[in-house]
């Protein structure tokens, strides 16, 4: 191969490792999802501080409450006469159900953990 085909290829190469270079830049979100997917609560980018245990499970009891609270102002709307919307007050209902038996089967988890972890010979 001559010098020309070999720096051609090599431009070529660096060409394309630029784009996926930037690619990759362009694909990465500007902030960091907290523990939970559905928490709308972002930290930036760059902070780069550990989400304390404590945190995260306050974030998601108050998520959980959030849920119920909206849902039960949606059903008591709809029960008062002030909402015709009794769709959206039962997906509420659902959702606020959904997310306190997934809370109640990560707490069990964590006390059978736990309680895995007591019984370990010290």
């Amino acid at each position: 191969m001559s010098n020309q085909s070999i720096n051609n290829a090599m431009s070529a190469e660096q060409l394309m490792l630029t784009k996926m270079d930037a690619m990759r830049v362009q694909a990465q979100p500007d902030f960091v999802v907290s523990a939970n997917p559905m928490d709308v609560k972002a930290i930036e980018k760059g902070t780069n501080q550990p989400l304390s245990f404590s945190q995260a499970v306050t974030n998601v009891l108050d998520l959980v409450n959030q849920h119920q609270s909206v849902a039960s102002q949606k059903m008591t709307a709809v029960e008062l006469g002030q909402s015709d919307d009794l769709v959206g007050a039962m997906v509420a209902s659902q959702k606020a159900s959904l997310s306190f038996n997934a809370l109640m089967q990560v707490r069990n988890k964590v006390v059978t953990s736990f309680e895995d972890i007591m019984k370990m010979p010290v």
